[in-house]
């Protein structure tokens, strides 16, 4: 009798090698093979999410006790999740808005909507639906979207729906994105310097480089991301590119550390109290993935079309990452309220806890705001 150890010949099968790295423990991406099959390896993600780490391939989701208070997600509800990526915050209004309730998600993303349509599939009974994919998350309606948040109003009449009781919407960029170095987001590994969230636009961070002059470059660096050495950084991309394309993440993050006269080993021996500090790059890889997906222009189009898509006494959310981004939101609901549109916002924006920030590090510059559209 074959036992499940032996090839189909009788002779014992081929022991599966774990993938080789350097140390006790992976570092690159695709090397933390545990993390990215947590179902062959049970507990392994809860066991990185207690040392205050993401595991790979996932998204922590940030504010949710916060979010979930202000927005209050009621039985029946209509919900609209404008960035759904992993489904974080979606799960949770899902066990809340119930059988009667319905969920539209949306996400540019095709990446992460089709992780989080299988995510879904996992712990849902699918059902057929023309025209978008849909299941039935304990029998509440989910209908996802490949689209920008800013078309929310579209999918009204699309999905047979009068209005949103709930609009929500989680900015920036998501672990998941982050994390996968074929992304181009971060300047922690090395990669493509793509950063496009939609791959059906037309221009990478790779194109930006190459095509912008030093004043748009130092215009985008210093708007975008208040980098102090925005101009010195633009024309050092100018300089090197004249010589070589600027394809990779690790090339531009050499280019910042050069621009600033810093080398990577004075970032690394830097003393105890600067341990906080930004690494060099960041602004400048923010600056160009928020160029790069018109992440401003698209929010002031959400928040104009937003109010309009609410039913009355409905409640909009937004996390937001980014200064500029915040001025936008609090601005937007501070018009709303004079002009009468919402009866009410948040005072003071609502931030992660000490608890919070210890256990998920990537939530330490959220901010949250909500408003309630008036009744009438």
């Amino acid at each position: 009798m074959k036992t499940n150890n032996e090839s189909p010949s009788g002779s014992p099968a081929p022991r599966r090698r774990r993938p080789r790295y350097s140390g006790a423990h992976p570092k690159r991406f695709d090397q933390r093979y545990k993390e990215l099959d947590p179902a062959a390896y049970p507990g392994i993600q809860g066991h990185v999410l207690a040392q205050g780490r993401t595991p790979a391939g996932t998204h922590v989701p940030v504010l949710v006790e916060e979010v979930l208070a202000a927005l209050s997600p009621q039985p029946g509800d209509v919900v609209a999740d404008c960035t759904i990526g992993y489904g974080g915050h979606a799960l949770e209004f899902i066990q809340r808005i119930g059988p009667t309730g319905r969920l539209v998600g949306l996400d540019v993303d095709a990446a992460q909507l089709e992780r989080t349509a299988a995510r879904f599939a996992a712990i849902t009974r699918p059902h057929d639906h023309s025209g978008s994919a849909t299941t039935a998350v304990g029998h509440a309606s989910v209908s996802l979207h490949r689209s920008h948040f800013a078309g929310l109003g579209k999918f009204l009449a699309r999905d047979g729906i009068d209005g949103y009781d709930i609009i929500f919407a989680d900015l920036g960029v998501s672990s998941m994105q982050i994390d996968d170095p074929s992304r181009g987001f971060s300047y922690k590994y090395d990669g493509p310097l793509d950063m496009r969230m939609d791959d059906r636009l037309p221009r990478t961070a790779a194109d930006l480089l190459a095509q912008l002059s030093v004043d748009e470059l130092s215009a985008c660096f210093a708007d975008l991301a208040d980098e102090p050495h925005a101009e010195r950084i633009a024309k050092c991309i100018v300089r090197l590119r004249a010589v070589k394309p600027i394809a990779r993440t690790g090339q531009l993050v050499n280019l910042v550390f050069e621009a600033k006269g810093l080398s990577r080993r004075e970032w690394r021996d830097r003393p105890t109290d600067r341990r906080g500090q930004l690494h060099p790059a960041a602004r400048t890889f923010q600056a160009l993935r928020m160029l790069i997906n018109d992440e401003m222009a698209g929010l002031a189009q959400f928040l104009r079309i937003a109010p309009h898509c609410l039913r009355s006494g409905g409640r909009i959310g937004v996390i937001s990452f980014h200064s500029g981004e915040d001025r936008l939101v609090d601005n937007a609901f501070r018009d709303g309220v004079q002009a009468g549109v919402y009866a009410t916002m948040v005072g003071t924006p609502i931030r992660p806890t000490p608890k919070e920030i210890t256990a998920n590090p990537r939530s330490r510059s959220a901010i949250f705001r909500w408003a309630v559209k008036a009744t009438g």
